[in-house]
């Protein structure tokens, strides 16, 4: 079996295994979301330790991470999580400054990174209407600029992306990406009967630049360990991180657009009226 049946099976089965809380939404999709998050968490401090003996304090971010992903998981309003947050990546970059050996110096960022990803997830898709189609407009968006982004790249090459941190990614690929994104969310958005098309379409083109921007920046990380993939996790794909970079930093960046232009306590009022 070729790669690239490796990589369809393995996309065609995570997709369905993401859709069905999707779909639900409330308690079941925020589960997915701490999954990610703590996926996420795991793979970026195992690219970003140093072997050899665990010290006490090497334990103390995963703690932290726990208990972020504990509220996660209890439903704390938006602002207690972040207030959380901020404070568990403040003590964890507090303690790796006391630290000598260099040790843990990525734990705040990874931290951050992570907690920000379960955060958008799970607040965006809520438990209603709106954030069902708000969260299936992400999906769309960033599954159409992978895919057209992968084979418009291999089919018409060209100049690099960025070749000191993703030789792979040409710029051809990065505009193939960008027009399936935004044609994939609009027809997303027809299908749902949003009547702000030409809004819509606008927002699918940031979220598509934003999630090819996110998957360099992983990228760019895993150059700076060494490491080819985040894990194995993932036949075919990686680990987990190498699948959702680009999603999660889509994710944080329609949260953000949808709370700008929400009049309600949803962000994703600001972008399908439920």
């Amino acid at each position: 079996m070729s790669n690239l049946q490796v990589r369809v099976i393995s996309a065609v089965v995570l997709i369905a295994l993401i859709l069905v809380p999707t779909w639900y939404g409330g308690v079941p999709f925020r589960l997915v979301a701490v999954l990610i998050a703590g996926a996420v968490f795991y793979e970026w401090v195992r690219m970003a330790r140093f072997g050899g003996e665990l010290k006490p304090l090497d334990f103390l971010p995963g703690v932290l991470m726990l208990v972020f992903l504990a509220a996660l998981a209890a439903g704390l309003p938006a602002l207690a999580l972040l207030v959380l947050l901020v404070a568990l990546v403040a003590v964890a970059a507090i303690v790796a400054a006391m630290r000598r050996d260099g040790a843990g110096r990525w734990d705040a960022s990874g931290i951050a990174y992570a907690g920000l990803s379960g955060l958008s997830l799970a607040l965006l898709r809520g438990d209603d209407h709106s954030g069902l189609l708000a969260i299936l407009f992400l999906f769309a968006v960033v599954w159409a600029t992978d895919i057209l982004a992968y084979f418009v790249g291999r089919a018409v090459g060209g100049p690099k992306l960025a070749p000191s941190i993703s030789p792979g990614k040409t710029r051809s690929g990065a505009l193939g990406g960008a027009v399936g994104g935004v044609v994939a969310g609009v027809v997303l958005a027809v299908i749902a009967g949003a009547g702000n098309l030409a809004w819509l379409g606008i927002v699918a083109l940031i979220l598509s630049v934003v999630s090819q921007a996110g998957d360099l920046f992983e990228s760019w990380v895993k150059r700076r360990h060494g490491r080819k993939d985040s894990s194995q996790l993932i036949p075919g794909h990686g680990g987990v991180m190498d699948r959702v970079d680009g999603l999660v930093a889509a994710a944080f960046a329609l949260y953000l657009i949808g709370w700008a232009a929400a009049s309600a306590d949803h962000p994703a009022h600001g972008l399908f009226a439920g």
